[in-house]
């Protein structure tokens, strides 16, 4: 069994609160890549993001996703939403990243939860952090696509979107579980 998971994934499709659950059930070792950013960086992404820029910010998270990715054992990590922007992340994902799950919820539902509660993520266009998510997923829906092995679909309860990854993990190469 391949004893590395990795959920890709748009902001708010539940990639933390599935990965916690997953990495449980498993008995293995939970990462989150924001939380662990965060650590890094010794503020939150957003005062990161507002103070030194997107570009900046994308530096420190691919350094950080390459640390993450080169240690050994069984590990759930949780990535952030635009890892997949860059190219090297991408690779870094495909080389080491285990099974890689792409979360997948429609915009609508995505826009919803944000704006129930936006978890102080910062705005990555100038609108509301709900208000961009319609555009901003459509940039970033055919990497997380590139770089999966698998797509869940993550409109459903956190625990039911949990047994559809822990399934793909258990039977590796069985036919991905239909999205949404």
């Amino acid at each position: 069994m391949n004893r590395r998971l990795t959920l890709v994934g748009y902001r708010a499709c539940g990639k933390s609160t599935v990965g916690r659950l997953i990495a449980s059930r498993l008995g293995w070792s939970f990462i989150d890549a924001d939380t662990d950013l965060e650590l890094r960086l010794g503020m939150p992404i957003a005062d990161f993001f507002a103070t030194r820029g997107e570009p900046a910010f994308r530096d420190a998270e691919s350094a950080a996703l390459g640390e993450i990715l080169g240690k050994s054992g069984p590990l759930v990590l949780s990535t952030g939403g635009g890892c997949v922007l860059r190219a090297e992340n991408r690779g870094f994902l495909r080389a080491n990243g285990g099974t890689v799950v792409y979360l997948h919820a429609p915009a609508s539902v995505l826009q919803e939860r944000l704006r129930r509660d936006a978890g102080g993520r910062p705005s990555l266009s100038g609108a509301s952090v709900a208000d961009e998510v319609p555009r901003i997923l459509a940039l970033r829906e055919p990497f997380y696509r590139e770089v999966a092995d698998a797509v869940v679909a993550a409109d459903q309860a956190p625990a039911t979107v949990a047994e559809a990854v822990k399934a793909i993990v258990d039977n590796p190469g069985q036919k991905t579980p239909p999205t949404r």
